[in-house]
């Protein structure tokens, strides 16, 4: 699977968004964008003939204003254009080469990298006549498009796919190892976790957010384990501004997340579950990679007697309705339960690559649906015939029915709690298809 990562830029107002949302609503399965990721919807996922890549939005390139605002977002685009594997420029035919978007392309001749230019609202033949001009931003050739319909974004997906490497189709002994990526908000202590169970200083630790600049893959084989602990960096440098950490956090996270099997959530206990840790969490779901939850510091906070209850408790509350996800509070200073945390992770690990019998598992879920049916809609009723698991990396399954459409949400997470209840798939996504027999 394809982890290429590409970034949308261009001065504010000219349909940066609008693509955004036209591109990540291309896929039928996973579409929604991951939300909160600085203050609005900024990642997203999508694919194109037969090659999956993520999306950056980025807010709009605005150059010589003094407002704090702005000066951020000219932070991350700067961010956006040093992660991502592919750029788009974004310009509006109608307002031609404005001396902002000069600036900007002035940044991506610097750039080595493939930079797309879409001239967005280009929904005419005079307007096609129009976009010549954009020429004269020395980027090259350029997609005439329109965000709005849609029209010529097919041709720019075309062309950007094709910079797109292929999935590798036969991978190294190392990389059939699991991958458990380390994540979490700066000073989580992600890299004081690794250090922890190997035992040796292998990762830079500070209280300065953004030691860790590249994701550190570390080999662990103790005790019976063998697998690649990924340490993802928490943002570049240190810096005032919360969002410019927050940004960078997701960015440099969402490349690791992408190629591990398994997440590791660091969240830090002293200042709670974040949204911030909310938000890498849903990029891990929706990934549809296993979770564990390691609530670090754990010694640090003054307990009662339920104070540990009722802190998982809120967790579980702000990761509805995905909840089944182990828990485990520790520290890694004291090593408080660190052999613990890596018995959950591989545990998860184990439960991801189940495969169900389909003779037994009809023999389970049939009985189940058969005594508790979907309810009845507009006089209609759901008869599910056969089911089975998908042949899939992770655990998919598919049930058969005669009126498929009839079936809501609450049916389907009323059959995906029996799943977890019955095969144990605790900190595993999993996804659940009803289609016509």
């Amino acid at each position: 699977m394809s982890n290429s990562i590409i970034a949308i830029v261009g001065r504010p107002n000219v349909g940066k968004s609008t693509l955004f949302n036209r591109l990540t609503q291309r896929r039928d399965a996973i579409v929604d964008s991951v939300s909160g990721v600085t203050r609005d919807r900024h990642y997203g996922k999508s694919d194109w003939n037969g090659k999956e890549f993520s999306v950056i939005d980025t807010g709009g390139y605005i150059i010589g204003s003094d407002d704090i605002f702005e000066a951020e977002i000219r932070k991350q685009v700067n961010l956006a254009i040093e992660e991502a594997d592919i750029i788009i420029m974004v310009v509006d035919v109608e307002e031609g080469i404005t001396p902002m978007d000069a600036e900007v392309a002035k940044l991506l001749r610097k750039v080595k990298k493939p930079i797309f230019t879409a001239v967005n609202k280009v929904d005419n033949a005079m307007r096609e006549t129009d976009a010549v001009e954009f020429y004269n931003l020395g980027l090259g050739e350029y997609h005439t498009i329109s965000s709005i319909n849609g029209s010529g974004t097919g041709d720019l997906l075309d062309a950007i796919v094709e910079e797109i490497p292929d999935p590798e189709e036969a991978d190294s002994t190392e990389e059939e190892l699991p991958r458990f990526a380390v994540v979490g908000r700066p000073n989580a202590g992600k890299s004081s976790f690794i250090n922890s169970l190997i035992g040796i200083d292998r990762n830079i630790v500070t209280d300065i957010a953004g030691t860790t600049r590249d994701a550190i893959d570390t080999k662990y084989n103790r005790f019976g384990f063998d697998f690649n602990l990924v340490d993802t960096a928490g943002i570049r440098k240190k810096s005032r501004v919360k969002e410019d950490l927050e940004f960078y956090s997701v960015m440099r996270a969402v490349r690791t997340i992408e190629h591990s099997d398994v997440v590791v959530l660091i969240v830090d206990a002293t200042r709670g579950f974040e949204s911030q840790d909310q938000n890498i969490f849903w990029l891990a779901e929706k990934n549809r990679k296993g979770v564990v939850i390691l609530v670090n510091k754990w010694d640090l906070v003054d307990k009662e007697t339920n104070t540990l209850r009722d802190y998982e408790a809120n967790i579980r509350e702000q990761i509805a309705p995905f909840t089944d996800v182990p828990i485990v509070f520790i520290s890694a200073l004291t090593k408080q339960r660190l052999f613990k945390a890596i018995e959950t992770a591989v545990e998860v690990f184990q439960k991801r690559k189940t495969k169900i019998q389909t003779s037994k598992f009809n023999e389970t879920m049939l009985e189940i649906v058969k005594s508790f049916p979907p309810p009845a809609i507009k006089g209609k009723y759901v008869k599910i015939k056969y089911c089975m698991q998908l042949p899939t990396q992770t655990p998919q399954f598919v049930f058969f029915c005669n009126l498929p459409q009839y079936v809501r949400d609450p049916y389907r997470r009323f059959v995906e709690n029996k799943l977890r209840d019955i095969y144990d798939f605790s900190g595993v996504p999993i996804t659940i298809y009803f289609r016509q027999k």
